[in-house]
């Protein structure tokens, strides 16, 4: 049976105020940007999202923060965007900051049936102990602080206890998918993308190439279709940007570099 939705909005019409979503992307790479439009389009709100982070205040994520659409993040860092640090410190968003490769095994851990994990990442910090800053009230005081979470010693060393990550909707970004919503992602744009795509209970891709079944070469699918529900085909000619460009000055022509 296909999966394919004739449009971004229809794919995204029914999710609702409060929903959670897992949303794939690293930086401005891999971000599902048409389904965000759709999605703030929409003006559904109260959303919680988790991503390793919120776009920049014009692109991605960042312009569901412009329009006050979501209510918390979880996510890995602040990166670029101005509002999402903005709307944080000014009590206006719940955020819950999480080490990198602990928000990645949350996801998958989610993914896979597993409730929770132990890792060394943590021990004998504010992630172990509690007391990280997730809400602060307008006046600057702590409103929301992150609980303690259960340390256990294996081996003779601690770890820390993380729950999985599983959410209503996952939103990802694919460079091909066929109709039954196996993907194909294009290098550095796989990162969080699958991870996230496994973490939902509903999974809706954007995919640049639509194929028929059987076209996609079974050892290059990155994510197979079990993992999908929706999928829906988007133009190529969508911007990719660029979060912060450094190089180094050309030399000039004839001179030794």
């Amino acid at each position: 049976m296909s999966k394919v939705v004739a449009s971004a909005a229809e794919a995204v019409a029914d999710i609702g105020f409060g929903s959670s979503l897992a949303v794939g992307g690293f930086g401005l790479c891999g971000v599902p940007v048409e389904l965000i439009e759709a999605l703030r389009k929409s003006g559904v709100s109260g959303l919680s999202v988790v991503s390793n982070n919120c776009g920049l205040d014009d692109f991605g994520l960042g312009t569901l923060l412009a329009t006050a659409q979501i209510a918390r993040m979880t996510s890995s860092y602040v990166g670029e965007n101005k509002e999402f640090a903005r709307q944080f410190l000014a009590g206006a968003l719940e955020v819950e900051l999480v080490p990198q490769g602990t928000l990645a095994e949350r996801l998958r851990a989610g993914g896979s049936g597993i409730p929770a994990f132990y890792t060394p990442t943590g021990v004998g910090t504010l992630v172990a102990e509690g007391g990280i800053p997730w809400r602060y009230s307008p006046d600057g005081s702590v409103s929301v602080a992150s609980p303690p979470r259960e340390v256990r010693e294996f081996d003779g060393h601690p770890y820390v206890l993380e729950r999985s990550v599983v959410t209503d909707y996952a939103l990802v970004r694919a460079a091909r998918g066929d109709c039954s919503g196996n993907l194909v992602f294009n290098q550095s744009a796989r990162n969080f993308n699958p991870l996230c795509a496994m973490a939902g209970r509903v999974t809706i891709a954007e995919v640049e190439e639509l194929v028929e079944v059987g076209e996609l070469d079974p050892d290059a699918v990155h994510l197979p279709g079990v993992f999908v529900q929706r999928v829906v085909r988007v133009e190529h000619t969508i911007e990719k940007r660029i979060e912060r460009q450094t190089a180094r000055p050309r030399p000039e022509a004839g001179v030794d570099s």
